[in-house]
């Protein structure tokens, strides 16, 4: 399935026969709130089911990193509460830069399910353009769904170093936090030595919108990205990361870029792993 679908094209899916609908899931969330939940409440695309990434999304924060890689088992019970069916066709959407429905799309992929996309433009989108909303909250019908990790390729923080020296390992939080002038929320600032700033909030446009292939190409072809390279994404733990994946799939990148699941949360709580400040990836 195509990683982006417009909003008509899915109005489209949402007026089709009962057995067809697809499962559409509202991961709405930011880093300093307010709380997805309650945006969730006040509205949401009809039939959308909420699903939580820092709970449902994520396995709980350690030395992993704040947002690692949910178990099998307990992925399967929150894709399967929210209706996700095998082969059935699944749509993500956020309401920011598309970087959280990112995470999803990639999770899904991760667990073997490849009939998923991220609504372009997400709930901003969808509002714009004037398709209905919802306020009720569904029940789903239990899906059957059965997770199967693999999916999509991972790097740790060995194999992240190593595409850091040997091929491109792209970061893709702001350029303050890149260079080491902020850090908000993990223990030191700075970039893996070697990665190259690839902030997430280049892969789409003023209005949320995902940008054409031929520019995504142009925007990674410029930060060294060429089919015969190795390359991998990271970025603060592991979500915005996920849009690296998505525009370089976007971009006509043959294979999907690993990511680094643990990111900058894991590797700066390891005091062995070393920190670069500054433009230069070091």
């Amino acid at each position: 399935m195509h990683p982006v679908i417009s909003t008509t094209d899915l109005a489209a899916l949402l007026a089709g026969e009962p057995s067809t609908l697809p499962t559409v899931l509202d991961v709405r969330w930011r880093l300093g709130g307010p709380r997805g939940a309650d945006s969730y409440r006040a509205g949401h695309l009809p039939g959308a089911v909420f699903v939580d990434l820092d709970t449902e999304l994520a396995g709980p924060p350690g030395s992993a990193g704040r947002h690692p890689l949910p178990g099998s088992a307990a992925l399967q019970r929150v894709l399967r509460a929210a209706g996700v069916r095998s082969g059935g066709t699944v749509v993500v959407y956020d309401d920011g830069d598309g970087s959280v429905a990112a995470r999803a799309w990639w999770l899904l992929r991760w667990a073997g399910h490849e009939e998923v996309a991220v609504l372009d433009g997400g709930y901003a989108a969808w509002l714009e353009e004037g398709w209905r909303i919802d306020t009720g909250v569904p029940s789903p019908e239990l899906g059957d769904i059965v997770v199967k990790e693999g999916g999509m390729p991972v790097l740790d923080a060995d194999a992240a170093e190593g595409t850091a020296r040997s091929g491109v390992l792209l970061d893709a939080r702001a350029p303050q936090r890149y260079r080491g002038e902020v850090e908000p929320v993990d223990p030191r600032p700075g970039h893996i030595p070697g990665a190259v700033n690839a902030p997430f909030a280049a892969h789409t446009g003023e209005d949320g919108r995902w940008l054409a292939p031929s520019e995504l190409a142009a925007h990674f072809a410029a930060l060294g990205v060429t089919d015969d390279v190795a390359v991998g994404a990271y970025c603060g733990s592991g979500v915005t990361a996920s849009s690296i994946v998505l525009a370089l799939a976007l971009a006509g990148r043959p294979e999907p870029a690993p990511l680094y699941p643990g990111s900058w949360s894991e590797w700066s709580a390891d005091p062995g792993r070393p920190a670069v400040t500054g433009e230069e990836p070091g």
